[in-house]
């Protein structure tokens, strides 16, 4: 009876067994010392195997390991590419940040000058206003009304009704030339003004500022009284072009011109 091969895909052993198998076929030999003679031939076959070219096997073991070099290759190729991205967003986010400190500063600076600006604004306003020295009151004796009342015959400024302790304010911005005792007015401030002119505060009750001092337009600088030469409480005021006692001017037509309504 013939012997027969079942069928189905068979893999003949590697050559790496079959160079094993040859080895250990030939070790036996030897052992046993059949054929002794073919020992030796036995172990050159071996020898000659350990010196064979590497086989097709051996070569694909090769291009695993080089496969895997080139993928470790290509992932560290990666986290390079992916640490420089990261720093460059980090380096664009630090710049949109300087940007946007530098545009916030130039926004302060810009708004520290508007408000400086509108601060300048409102004192050079400030320096051209003037006002009444007596907040709601009248004129009640006008300016060079005669009588015996005055040194001079007539009266040299205008008499503001109000009552003893009522406030009196700078009617302008200037600074204070005398703040105290004036002889005939009593308790008086002068202010030289802003303009060159001169205005006088006289028979008050109380001085509320002191020579060398710049007053503002409707600051408080005393008290209406009757200290002086004077026969009740009142505000007397004059206007002058200059300093000195003589050089009286309108007061009315003084503040009308500076555009305070009396």
């Amino acid at each position: 009876m013939a012997l027969t091969r079942s069928t189905g895909k068979h893999r003949a052993p590697s050559r790496a067994k079959r160079r094993g198998a040859s080895i250990a076929g030939a070790a036996t030999l030897a052992t046993t010392g059949v054929c002794g003679a073919l020992a030796t031939p036995a172990f050159a076959v071996a020898d000659d195997v350990s010196k064979a070219p590497a086989t097709a096997e051996d070569t694909g073991t090769f291009m695993i390991l080089a496969a895997d070099a080139e993928a470790d290759s290509l992932a560290d190729e990666v986290n390079d590419q992916a640490l420089t991205q990261k720093r460059e967003a980090i380096a664009r986010e630090e710049a949109v940040k300087e940007a946007r400190r530098k545009a916030e500063a130039r926004e302060r600076e810009a708004r520290e000058e508007r408000e400086r600006a509108a601060r300048e604004a409102e004192r050079e306003r400030l320096m051209k206003t003037y006002t009444s020295p007596v907040a709601g009151s009248h004129v009640s004796t006008g300016y060079q009304t005669g009588g015996a009342y005055w040194s001079s015959g007539s009266h040299s400024g205008i008499d503001f009704h109000a009552s003893e302790g009522t406030a009196v304010v700078s009617v302008g911005a200037g600074t204070v030339v005398e703040a105290g005792w004036g002889g005939a007015y009593g308790n008086n401030v002068v202010i030289r003004m802003n303009d060159g002119s001169y205005t006088q505060y006289g028979h008050l009750l109380a001085v509320q500022v002191t020579a060398g001092q710049s007053v503002m337009p409707g600051q408080q600088i005393g008290l209406a009284g009757s200290t002086g030469n004077s026969t009740g409480a009142h505000l007397h005021f004059e206007a002058r072009s200059g300093a000195e006692y003589g050089s009286d001017v309108d007061p009315v037509a003084y503040l009308r011109s500076h555009g305070v309504g009396i």
